[in-house]
């Protein structure tokens, strides 16, 4: 079993920044892929951005919804277990709740996820 806890939530100012973080416990998530989703009031759950296994013989790589491109970044520190999601010149509409979730393969699809956060709050004054 893995556990997921989301931390660094907050109200942040249009055009500022967070850095969210997913401390995973139970057991390693070196192999696994991690992911960010979230969701805005009266919104469905959306992908946000993914990165594949740390697995050191596989090129990490990373991936992300068209609407954060250039804005977020993920990233993982496998010492620490843990994931982040660096998110600057935030705006409104980025005000969601965040998740973050381990898989077996990089994906947009939340079926791909087998384990979920209870979620970090994010909103975006403008």
């Amino acid at each position: 079993q893995v556990q997921l806890v989301e931390t660094g939530g907050g109200l942040v100012q249009a055009g500022g920044s967070l850095r969210l973080s997913c401390a995973a416990s139970g057991r390693s998530v070196s192999s696994y892929t991690m992911g960010w989703f979230r969701q805005g009031p009266g919104k469905e759950r959306e992908f946000v951005a993914a990165i594949s296994t740390a697995i050191s013989w596989i090129t990490t790589s990373t991936y992300y919804a068209d609407s954060v491109k250039g804005r977020f970044t993920i990233s993982r520190d496998n010492a620490k277990n843990t994931i982040y999601l660096q998110m600057n010149s935030l705006k409104p509409e980025d005000t969601a709740a965040y998740y973050c979730a381990a898989g077996r393969k990089p994906s947009s699809s939340m079926n791909e996820y087998d384990y979920w956060g209870q979620g970090t709050q994010v909103l975006v004054s403008s």
